[in-house]
């Protein structure tokens, strides 16, 4: 027997569940397929509890910034298992809740791997099923890795179900996982290590930016090596040893995380039957979201194939969008042009829009509003010494075009810039804007 359904939605994360619950809200038959527990990896796996080993690491970062100062007797060192069974405060009760709302909405659920049998029809287990439409929202998975020993590293989901943190922990590639998990590692009280195959790491980032960011990272403990690809990875029973052909030198390590990037799960899927085309990078889609080749299948969020960055309002947006054009036809598409991305390290990086480079490869005449913010009130209440701006603005009449902050807050104040920049403002409509004062926001109108 087949079961037949308006939508079948691949994958239970942001983009999914946006899909999921619009499209029943007007009525549709909808069912909910993830191999992965119900809830998705920002809420599991990722955004969320990241974030919070990255704030509890904060405050114990400006406790001990600040106990230098005097302000506190001694340095709040963190508690690796106390930390961890934190975050799973926000966690643990994840699946069961998102299952339950299905329940109580009338979305089926399905556990387990599906793929397509046909350009209508996919299997979960031994369950068929049929749809009118498909949205592929499967999510992404740790790049696979080809060098001797790489079944040796563990994945970020794994670092953040350590029950208790190694002593020495290597990192392999210098991205978001690496950075932002390494800061939390090495105010824990972890040796650290990151190891990065070229120049500059954290290519999504303003370059002039990153090079202050990788100083501080430096500052606090962290061994940044660039121009060193990992060639192999042994364990001898006692200790790893992560080899690198840039340096030639050899890294000892009771930990090594895999950091080096991650792609759309999509392998188990087998897109081939079920007549849906696939680029190098994702799902291949028109500008509807909509595959290129099976009209039924949509695609959000990290599956989607070159187009967006892998962020998680992006996720929520493209099943906005992908909702709509289910319910209402090919009518909606989306623009990417401002959209913001965060590094939470300590402090914060954070960028949308053009960069000084991309403002240029355009033919834009820029210019660049540059400054060290580690002198102002919003660094120094929290004694971070290290703090940089730049924002980009069209030298004929100060549109603003892009905005690069290193800062305690720069999430907060790269909200602020995303608006500005997205609406089309120009420096001087934030000079003449009065924020309240002292905050970190209240910074804008003397960076621009």
């Amino acid at each position: 027997m087949m079961d037949h359904f308006d939508v079948v939605v691949i994958g239970s994360g942001s983009a999914g569940n946006t899909v999921a619950n619009t499209c029943n809200d007007e009525g549709l038959s909808v069912a909910v397929v993830d191999h992965d527990p119900f809830g998705g990896t920002c809420a599991l796996r990722g955004c969320t509890p990241k974030k919070v080993l990255v704030g509890a690491s904060t405050i114990g970062e400006h406790h001990r910034s600040l106990s230098e100062k005097g302000v506190f007797a001694s340095p709040a060192p963190v508690d690796w298992p106390g930390l961890v069974a934190f975050k799973r405060e926000f966690t643990d009760t994840v699946t069961e809740a998102r299952l339950e709302e299905y329940k109580q909405l009338g979305i089926r659920s399905f556990q387990g791997t599906v793929r397509f049998t046909s350009s209508s029809t996919m299997k979960v287990g031994y369950t068929s099923l049929s749809s009118t439409h498909f949205v592929i929202a499967s999510g992404a998975m740790p790049r696979p890795l080809s060098f001797p020993g790489a079944d040796h590293l563990v994945t970020n989901e794994d670092f953040l179900e350590l029950d208790e943190l190694p002593p020495r922990i290597v990192f392999v590639g210098g991205g978001y996982i690496s950075f932002e998990f390494a800061h939390v590692a090495a105010r824990a009280g972890a040796d650290v290590v990151i190891l990065h195959r070229s120049e500059q790491p954290l290519k999504q980032f303003d370059p002039v930016l990153v090079q202050h960011f990788v100083e501080a990272s430096r500052d606090a403990g962290i061994n940044v090596v660039v121009n060193a690809p990992v060639t192999g990875v042994d364990w001898d029973g006692d200790e790893y040893t992560v080899h690198t052909s840039g340096d030639q030198r050899r890294y000892a390590a009771d930990l090594v995380v895999h950091g080096a990037g991650r792609v759309p799960q999509l392998d188990s899927l087998d897109l081939a039957a079920g007549n849906v085309e696939r680029s190098p990078r994702g799902v291949a889609v028109t500008n509807h979201l909509q595959s290129v080749s099976n009209e039924a299948v949509y695609a959000a969020g990290d599956a989607v194939g070159g187009v967006s960055p892998p962020l998680q309002p992006v996720a929520i947006r493209e099943g906005q969008i992908v909702a709509d054009n289910i319910l209402n036809g090919n009518r909606s598409t989306i623009d990417y042009d401002a959209v913001p991305s965060i590094l939470f390290g300590i402090p914060q990086v954070a960028s949308v829009g053009h960069t000084e480079e991309s403002a240029k490869k355009q033919g834009l005449d820029v210019v660049v509003r540059e400054h060290d913010l580690s002198s102002w009130l919003s660094s120094r209440l929290v004694g971070n010494a290290h703090a940089w701006s730049r924002v980009i603005e069209e030298r004929a009449n100060g549109r603003l075009l892009g905005a690069h902050i290193m800062a305690p807050q720069a999430g907060d104040m790269i909200n602020v810039m995303t608006l500005a920049i997205k609406k089309g403002f120009h420096a001087s409509d934030l000079q003449e804007a009065m924020f309240a004062f002292p905050t970190s926001t209240s910074d804008i109108p003397h960076i621009v």
